[in-house]
């Protein structure tokens, strides 16, 4: 049992993780906790599900759903935290989870509030078969397809953030957003490319849950989005490899208390361990002790 436990919460945990580097990027960069980010990884799934019942095959479907949620990334950062760069911290907060309220409450008025199954005819046949089996352990081929599409975008991101001029623009503004600016960066528009890029993330993120889960419903992204900003917090905010093990660490934390102590304690399990972590490491697992910029 344990080992089966460890698998399905390494599983959940990549997914938390996709989720997690979305807020911790936006944070490193511009110290925003995006709380409609979890509503971004909600839209993923019903994107995904109105571009299948549109005709066009999976692949298409996921690849048009992380645009369009990429951009509406983007758009939540024009409309909604630009105008509030300059403005207290605070005011971005309310507006975020402003934000947050109202993307749920738009999905119910397109979708409707209940819950939605994964158009079964889009998903091939084989991917709730069984990929691999040692002792009592079994793993699925959507298991084997999340924990390849997982590693591959975070492989993916960390090149793009260590390898590229728009990484290194981002590592640039979360050193000091004025010197960056300085320097001839352009603030406004890395941080438009931070957004899209955690949204598209955190919308594939969205659409492997509704796939591995056979659902998908206008709330799904509430306690996604707390438990991913958890992940981050777990991990060290700011820090992409600490979201990533953040994520991983939650999910097995989660599963491991659903199967050993209490399915309705799963949650407080994750949560104790998270807080553990901060009282001991205030920075997180990955995290670095930092100073007030100047």
């Amino acid at each position: 049992m344990l080992e089966q436990q460890l698998v399905n919460g390494f599983t959940l945990g990549l997914i938390y993780a996709l989720i997690a580097v979305g807020y911790t990027m936006v944070y490193g960069v511009i110290e925003l906790i995006n709380f409609a980010h979890g509503e971004i990884y909600m839209l993923g799934a019903f994107l995904t599900l109105s571009f299948i019942s549109l005709g066009l095959p999976l692949p298409v479907a996921v690849l048009l759903a992380m645009l369009a949620a990429a951009a509406i990334g983007v758009l939540l950062d024009i409309v909604a935290y630009r105008p509030l760069r300059e403005a207290p911290r605070l005011a971005a907060l309310i507006t975020a989870i402003g934000m947050s309220i109202f993307l749920q409450n738009l999905a119910m008025i397109i979708w409707g509030s209940r819950p939605l199954p994964f158009p079964k005819q889009a998903i091939p046949a084989f991917f709730n078969d069984p990929a691999l089996t040692f002792s009592d352990v079994t793993i699925s081929w959507m298991q084997v397809i999340i924990y390849a599409v997982a590693v591959a975008l975070m492989v993916g991101l960390n090149l793009i953030i260590t390898k590229t001029r728009v990484g290194t623009a981002m590592r640039a503004l979360a050193q000091n957003q004025t010197a960056a600016a300085l320097m001839g960066i352009n603030v406004n528009r890395v941080i438009t490319f931070t957004f899209a890029l955690g949204s598209a993330m955190g919308a594939m993120a969205g659409i492997m849950v509704s796939m591995y889960y056979n659902t998908m419903y206008p709330t799904m992204g509430y306690l996604a989005g707390v438990k991913a900003f958890a992940a981050a917090v777990l991990g060290g905010i700011g820090s992409v490899p600490g979201a990533m093990l953040g994520g991983v660490v939650l999910g097995i934390a989660e599963t491991l208390g659903a199967g050993y102590i209490s399915s309705p304690y799963r949650d407080g399990v994750a949560y104790a361990v998270m807080i553990l972590v901060i009282i001991f490491r205030p920075s997180g697992l990955l995290g670095r002790a930092v100073t007030d910029k100047a």
